[in-house]
């Protein structure tokens, strides 16, 4: 699969709520007693961020956007995109400005970039470890509550793709949905009687039996839980291009090569949200003149 070109953009309203419940989570009732007990007023700061390990950048709008909500006027200045490869090392963003700004707000944009970031990085493996297949690497739902928009948009910075956003977006028919509404059959109907044209229904299934029973009904895709790379190619065969097929379950990096040379649409990983190794990106500040 071709990676796209990442042109996504979070949009300033999640931005500006975002940062400000990080920095009231930072901050408190009393503020940042240490920056103002220690630093003037009128200090001016410079700095520079850069990873200490490769990685793909991812967040370089949140955390210009924290130094801003305490500063309007500090100056943030990225060096290179989110979705960039860099190496160990690089330089991705000079920030100036005041010194009480850029201290006090300097560990939540590090948190911001180094989560996404870790994201981007480990989704932008698992891509390349199925260069060259039809397939598309997913996320899913196992996200960090109240941030799972930021995390999608890092897992887009790293060249997948998002699943659906929430409960809200899509119908996802899964196991226990199957059980308590009395088989594959009366969850899909009810799920069509229910939901709009232009929502789109995926069943899960753990067998081609279950398989063959889901293709008899109006569907769009199907996940394909817990099979192997045989039992996926069997499935894909079956499907006939009549619906997507995702695999799912337990899929790593040692592992995801096979499942998308099974000829599956999509390979959902949850792992790229709540396994995600931060990537270490630090601020070297410098103090300049009081004035």
């Amino acid at each position: 699969m071709t990676r796209p070109h990442f042109d996504i953009r979070l949009p300033e309203p999640l931005i500006t709520s975002v940062v400000a419940n990080a920095l009231a989570e930072d901050l408190g009732l009393a503020g940042d007693i240490t920056t103002d007990s220690v630093i003037p007023p009128e200090a001016k700061a410079s700095g520079v961020f850069a990873v200490r390990k490769p990685g793909v950048i991812a967040g370089l709008n949140l955390a210009a956007a924290t130094f801003r909500h305490l500063d309007r006027s500090v100056m943030f200045e990225p060096l290179v995109p989110d979705g960039e490869q860099v190496e160990a090392g690089a330089k991705i963003a000079r920030v100036s400005g005041g010194a009480r700004a850029l201290l006090t707000a300097e560990r939540v944009a590090l948190n911001f970039l180094g989560r996404m970031s870790g994201i981007a990085t480990l989704t932008r493996r698992y891509v390349d470890a199925i260069a060259g297949t039809r397939a598309a690497i997913v996320d899913t739902r196992k996200t960090t509550p109240g941030l799972r928009a930021l995390e999608k948009y890092a897992v887009r910075a790293g060249g997948g793709m998002n699943h659906r956003i929430g409960l809200f977006d899509a119908v996802l028919i899964k196991d226990n949905h199957i059980a308590v509404a009395g088989g594959i059959g009366p969850a899909i109907a009810a799920a069509r009687a229910r939901v709009g044209h232009m929502v789109k229904i995926e069943v899960e299934v753990d067998s081609l039996d279950q398989l063959a029973e889901a293709l008899n009904h109006p569907i769009d895709a199907v996940l394909l839980d817990n099979m192997t790379p045989a039992q996926l190619a069997e499935a894909v065969r079956l499907v006939a291009g009549r619906v997507l097929t995702e695999a799912s379950g337990g899929i790593d990096l040692s592992t995801v090569r096979a499942v998308a040379e099974s000829g599956v649409d999509l390979i959902s990983v949850g792992a790229l949200t709540h396994s995600a190794p931060v990537l270490d990106i630090g601020l070297d500040i410098e103090i300049g003149t009081t004035t």
